[in-house]
């Protein structure tokens, strides 16, 4: 009776872990068809570039954050702004088909952002940069000012000043052993993302999970969709390796050279702590205008009207189609 048992405790284990197997080759060959023929492959003067070009209208160059990809960006520009801009979509450096380089700085990654514009025959776009995508936006604009004709920041990593020896943040134990094992792992990202969303949420994310929770459902759907969109992680995480290391060190950049018209908006409870750096950025730079929310997260849940309305306000103001879709000469 007890050898019986255990054939069928063994026979049940097995088809169990058929199943989630099944489950995740299907999850994950529906990511990789989601990005395969959504994006195109250039060579630049700065390298190779992989990019998504889609719209028509003003152009914005929309730069990811940590996690992205081309797809991250588009799927933000389709979140938060009207269907009335043209966007350009580039896959930062290790992220999918675009190589890490042995110089991945941000100022190295903003030449790379102006190389393919060239490629693209763009002078002059406006630049959004969101979370880790945030310092090679602000370079960009430092770098390449007769490029850049308005700057949006969304929860931005950013320099913020600290106490005198107060060390840089740094991500939570639980943060770094996600990072560590999940994000390079199709198959443990995946598993962490059905059996334990909120960790996935929270760490990785950088949103508590009760401001998901007190969101609508179209904004529960938007911020879910983000984590879910990072799989395939194994072809992502070369970027996500380079932007752990970046993140903790970025310092103060010359925030008085940005010249274009600046909007920074970010969360109070970001648990990357972009607020604060948010709020110092927009001090720094003439002119520029910083919205907060005392929640939201990093990914802003539950501000998704509230985001689209400043940025339309913004770029309703600062846009202007002949300057932003310039084309070189």
């Amino acid at each position: 009776m007890i050898r019986k048992s255990m054939v069928v405790l063994g026979v049940l284990v097995v088809l169990s872990g058929t199943l989630v197997w099944c489950a995740y080759r299907r999850d994950l060959a529906a990511a990789r068809a989601r990005i395969e023929s959504a994006s195109s492959v250039v060579n630049t003067a700065c390298g190779t570039m992989e990019y998504a070009d889609l719209g028509d209208g003003p152009a914005i160059l929309a730069i990811h954050g940590a996690g992205g990809g081309f797809d991250q960006s588009v799927d933000l520009a389709r979140a938060f702004l009207s269907q009335h801009y043209r966007i350009i979509a580039p896959s930062r450096f290790g992220y999918l088909r675009t190589p890490l380089p042995a110089d991945a700085s941000p100022m190295a990654q903003a030449d790379a952002h102006a190389c393919l514009l060239d490629a693209l025959h763009l002078q002059k776009v406006i630049v959004a940069g969101g979370s880790m995508g945030a310092p090679s936006a602000m370079q960009f604009c430092i770098r390449h000012p007769d490029r850049c004709s308005a700057l949006i920041l969304l929860f931005p990593i950013a320099f913020a000043p600290r106490p005198p020896g107060e060390p840089p943040p740094i991500p939570s134990p639980a943060a770094q052993f996600v990072m560590a094992t999940t994000l390079k792992s199709d198959f443990l990202f995946w598993s962490v993302l059905k059996l334990s969303p909120d960790a996935l949420m929270r760490n990785i994310g950088a949103t508590p999970p009760e401001d998901v929770k007190n969101a609508s459902p179209d904004e529960q759907k938007r911020v879910h969709a983000i984590l879910d969109h990072i799989l395939p992680v194994s072809e992502r995480a070369k970027g996500l390796m380079n932007d752990a290391a970046v993140a903790p060190v970025v310092p103060r950049y010359e925030l008085e050279r940005i010249t274009a018209p600046t909007l920074v908006i970010s969360a109070e409870d970001d648990l990357f702590g972009t607020y604060k750096g948010g709020r110092y950025t927009a001090e720094h730079v003439a002119g520029a205008r910083f919205v907060g929310y005392p929640t939201g997260g990093h990914l802003l849940v539950g501000h998704g009207d509230d985001v689209r309305q400043a940025l339309s306000e913004f770029l309703k103001v600062h846009t202007s189609s002949a300057a932003a879709t310039e084309v070189v000469k």
